[in-house]
């Protein structure tokens, strides 16, 4: 089974990112792979300032066990959160060699939309990121609070956005012939 990773990576006032990244990872396990979903937040904020810990380790081996990786931000200052930012300064050069990643965005309003490409991008980019798929961005405005199972409102046109965005990461997924013998 396909085992895949949402990182979401925005402080408690930014809840629509975290909404939305527990929404993607419902989404794909009723649809077969093995997702999870690393909430930055409840790291201890020592470990991601420099100590090493026990959190750290685990979160580091979830990313290097996944083969792709569903990265989600609030934008703040047309930038992706410190928090996230924290967390990829830590992982090793390398972390994201062979996986595909989709960077996933909510924010105020269009201008956002830039740090996907211009501050994101780079980044996992330089984390070694076999393919980094094109960007989905979803306004504040166009997520909903959680309904009955946790999962994120949205409006039909983002949600078409979104999973248009998730379509284009799951067909971009590295497949191996000898993993598909397997599953």
């Amino acid at each position: 089974m396909t085992s895949l990773l949402v990182l979401s990576g925005s402080r408690p006032a930014a809840v629509p990112t975290a909404l939305v990244a527990e929404h993607i990872a419902v989404r794909l396990s009723l649809t077969g792979f093995d997702v999870e979903h690393l909430d930055l937040r409840r790291l201890p904020p020592d470990q991601l300032l420099g100590a090493e810990g026990p959190a750290l380790e685990e979160a580091t081996a979830r990313v290097a066990a996944a083969r792709g990786l569903i990265i989600a931000s609030a934008v703040h200052a047309s930038s992706y959160t410190g928090l996230l930012k924290a967390f990829l300064d830590v992982l090793p050069p390398g972390a994201l060699a062979g996986k595909t990643v989709l960077p996933l965005a909510t924010g105020a309003g269009p201008e956002d939309s830039l740090a996907l490409d211009y501050a994101l991008r780079p980044v996992l980019a330089a984390l070694g990121a076999r393919h980094v798929v094109a960007g989905c961005f979803l306004p504040d405005g166009a997520v909903g609070p959680a309904g009955a199972e946790g999962a994120a409102l949205l409006e039909p046109g983002a949600e078409l956005l979104l999973f248009q965005a998730v379509d284009e990461f799951i067909q971009s997924l590295p497949v191996s012939p000898l993993a598909a013998w397997a599953e």
